[in-house]
């Protein structure tokens, strides 16, 4: 008999009725019945067993957790709530999973206890569905670089640079902990390290893919990245991963176009590929909606929220522009926002940002030409000279979702950026060898995939959509 997945059988794709099948047991009832789920769909099929003529202490081994192969005929269910279920012929216990112990019992259990169960999370229906729109995405993400001529260039995780300049990274090192050599001023030598310098975890591929793009003309990076910022928030890693593509020859508004595309392609892929897994997250989200407070509720539906993006064309709007509608709203002016927007030049926050999309505009909005002060230094500078520009896009429920810009070609107008912010030449010769050599107009973003992910399933804990979190005091697994 040919091996299936449970999804191919709920599917009809078996060809003959006769199957064999592995998987995991959810629950078992009456002696009679198993639900069994190998990870391929949210679904279980229903194994009916012949529990007369089938071995008592066998039966005895069918426990929540087990893995079972199993043999058997594929017929039409006579229950409620699915089309096809498989009368077992043979059935081997293939690991016994220990009922008084196994964590992960068929009953609701909080996120909570879930992370300290990290390791049988997707055991769950609903993490199962996470994890498997999360390899979706991935795809998804994958596929529309390679169809639209980009090239993908793996940056590197150790680096001697500092991408944004907050100075919050790890540190890679040989030197012992408790006697590193030191200089005569008493600073550690890293000239002994491994690699002659201070070297450190990335938080960006994006100065490395500027180099590709350069030569290459269009090339994206796709990989984890670090931050060793101090946070326990709901929407802060240790670890996360990051999507940053690089054009060369491209300004602002390609920059723009490019990411509105992208973004609605790998949405509208996820809710043609991953429908019942969507369905069923939607549902559990409007169950937990129920008991929140109305202020605290999601902006719409799921799946509504989803095609909201790609539907609706995103709205370009200045920073400027947005600040005096901030300012003169009625949140700011009735003081209900935490942040009050007061001059030019705040820091928006995700409740502006929020705002702006399902209050104002009621599409997903671009940000672009925002005060230089509060942005990174590679960011081209405009000619007032105060602007820098870059573009923010923001969603409903979440906020900000893709940071970008055009990045600064001109030589000089950089080193004096880079001597403003006291970040050495000497550090990033290698950068600034791209403004003396064929210097152009480039552009690219950057998008926080875990984000990507808490919007498209609706989750509301970033260490909920990565397998095993990375954060403060969290190293587990």
């Amino acid at each position: 008999m040919q091996k299936y997945a449970v999804s191919d059988i709920l599917q009809r794709k078996n060809k003959s009725p006769e199957v064999t099948l592995n998987g995991w047991v959810r629950t078992f009832r009456a002696n009679r019945f198993i639900a069994l789920n190998d990870g391929s769909t949210l679904s279980n099929i229903q194994c009916v067993v012949d529990f007369e003529n089938t071995d008592e202490a066998l039966l005895k081994r069918i426990t929540t957790g087990a893995a079972l192969e199993i043999k058997g005929d594929v017929v039409e269910s006579k229950g409620k709530g699915q089309e096809v279920e498989v009368l077992v012929t043979a059935l081997t216990v293939l690991g016994d999973s220990d009922p008084n112990t196994y964590p992960i019992q068929p009953k609701k259990h909080s996120f909570e206890f879930l992370r300290e169960n990290a390791h049988l999370r997707t055991r769950t229906s609903t993490f199962s569905a996470i994890m498997r729109l999360r390899s979706t995405l991935s795809f998804a993400i994958h596929n529309y670089f390679n169809s639209n001529g980009f090239y993908y260039m793996h940056a590197p995780i150790i680096t001697g640079s500092d991408a944004e300049g907050a100075g919050e990274m790890f540190r890679v090192t040989k030197l012992d902990a408790k006697t590193p050599p030191l200089h005569e001023n008493g600073t550690v030598d890293y000239t002994k390290d491994f690699f002659g310098k201070e070297t450190n975890l990335t938080v960006s591929g994006q100065l490395e893919a500027e180099t590709y793009a350069m030569s290459l003309g269009k090339v994206y990076t796709f990989g984890p990245t670090f931050r060793a910022e101090n946070s326990n928030t709901s929407r802060h890693l240790s670890e996360f991963w990051m999507v940053e593509p690089e054009v060369a020859f491209m300004d602002l508004p390609g920059n723009m176009d490019l990411a509105e595309d992208f973004l609605k392609y790998v949405l509208k892929y996820v809710l043609e590929h991953n429908k019942e897994d969507l369905e069923f997250l939607e549902q559990r989200l409007a169950a937990e909606e129920k008991n929140k407070p109305q202020a605290e509720r999601s902006p719409m539906p799921l799946i509504d929220k989803i095609n909201f993006v790609i539907e609706n064309n995103f709205k370009r709007v200045s920073y400027t522009e947005a600040i005096d509608i901030l300012r003169n709203c009625k949140p700011n002016k009735k003081k209900k926002f935490k942040y009050l927007i007061e001059d030019w030049g705040a820091d928006l926050q995700s409740e502006h940002e929020r705002f702006l999309v399902e209050k104002h505009f009621k599409c997903p909005v671009i940000l672009f030409d925002y005060p230089a002060d509060i942005k990174a230094f590679y960011m081209r500078l405009n000619d007032d000279g105060k602007t820098v520009r870059a573009m923010d896009i923001l969603f409903p429920g979440i906020g900000e979702m893709v940071g970008g810009s055009q990045r600064e070609e001109r030589l000089d107008v950089l080193k004096a950026k880079m001597a403003a912010l006291n970040i050495p030449e000497e550090e990033l010769w290698w950068y600034l060898d791209l403004r003396k050599f064929g210097t152009a107009v480039h552009s690219g973003f950057g998008l926080g995939f875990e984000r990507l992910v808490m919007f498209i399933t609706g989750v509301t804990n970033i260490r909920d959509v990565i397998p095993f979190p990375r954060t403060p005091q969290n190293a587990a697994f």
